[in-house]
């Protein structure tokens, strides 16, 4: 019998995985790895090691989630030790839950690794801090989205009035729907926003504006995701401590820049 390890492979940057992830990496048989992670992490992998893309577009999956599962577990029972390469961290939306869960019901043995998540990584690229004694002592992490046919149960009113800082993930299509239920349950429409454009990459990008504006400055600058929405008093601190955009990263999404 193998073994599974679920990893996280950080939000872009490739120095921000683990020195445990990274180990994962370089013994795995195979790899089974997502869109969003840094294909610079696969020049780790050892040579002779199967290399699977499983990446996920909005309404169009490479792999089925079903399939991915049952492809981990013919790995595994064929005595191959199998990473599982996943973009930010495995059990933060990522369907390691999911996954593990899988593993559970067919006598797999599994690890998970995990990861820097894009909530907490994206903003601190950006030069906004989820907490700060100042501005916020509480923050949540919030699906933009939720699994088709799921019944909508996101607490909209506890968001507004009980959190400080919302860090959403892949929730742009939505944001127009976000926005009307932050405002519906009072939270102020002066409160800051920023979107974080692949975040801790060559490729970030970041605007700001407010509750009230937000969606009008995401359709004029044309944000797509992968992006993270942060909603927040600390966005206000963008300004001050933005730091990576104003620096020339190196190797950052495979490339030199």
């Amino acid at each position: 019998m193998g073994k599974v390890f679920l990893v996280g492979a950080g939000p872009g940057d490739p120095e921000l995985i683990t020195l445990k992830g990274l180990k994962a990496i370089q013994e795995a048989d195979v790899i089974l790895y997502d869109r969003l992670i840094n294909p610079a992490l696969l020049d780790h992998a050892k040579q002779g090691a199967t290399l699977i893309f499983c990446g996920k577009l909005p309404k169009h999956h490479h792999l089925q989630q079903e399939t991915i599962n049952h492809i981990l577990v013919k790995h595994a029972k064929a005595g191959k030790t199998v990473t599982r390469l996943k973009g930010g961290d495995p059990f933060v939306f990522g369907r390691g839950g999911e996954e593990a869960e899988f593993l559970v019901n067919n006598g797999i043995p599994f690890e998970v690794v995990p990861g820097i998540t894009s909530g907490i990584a994206a903003p601190a690229y950006a030069g906004i801090p989820v907490t700060h004694r100042e501005y916020s002592g509480s923050f949540a992490f919030v699906a933009g989205h939720r699994k088709e046919g799921t019944h909508e149960d996101l607490k909209w009113e506890a968001l507004a009035k009980g959190i400080d800082t919302l860090a959403i993930y892949m929730g742009v299509s939505n944001l127009p729907y976000i926005q009307e239920q932050l405002l519906k349950f009072g939270k102020p429409k002066d409160t800051p926003v920023a979107l974080v454009h692949w975040g801790t990459t060559s490729q970030q990008r970041t605007v700001t504006g407010t509750l009230e504006t937000i969606v009008d400055v995401v359709r004029r600058e044309k944000v797509e995701n992968p992006s993270m929405i942060v909603i927040g008093e600390v966005v206000k601190l963008r300004e001050k401590l933005s730091w990576f955009e104003k620096t020339e990263p190196f190797i950052l999404m495979g490339e030199s820049v």
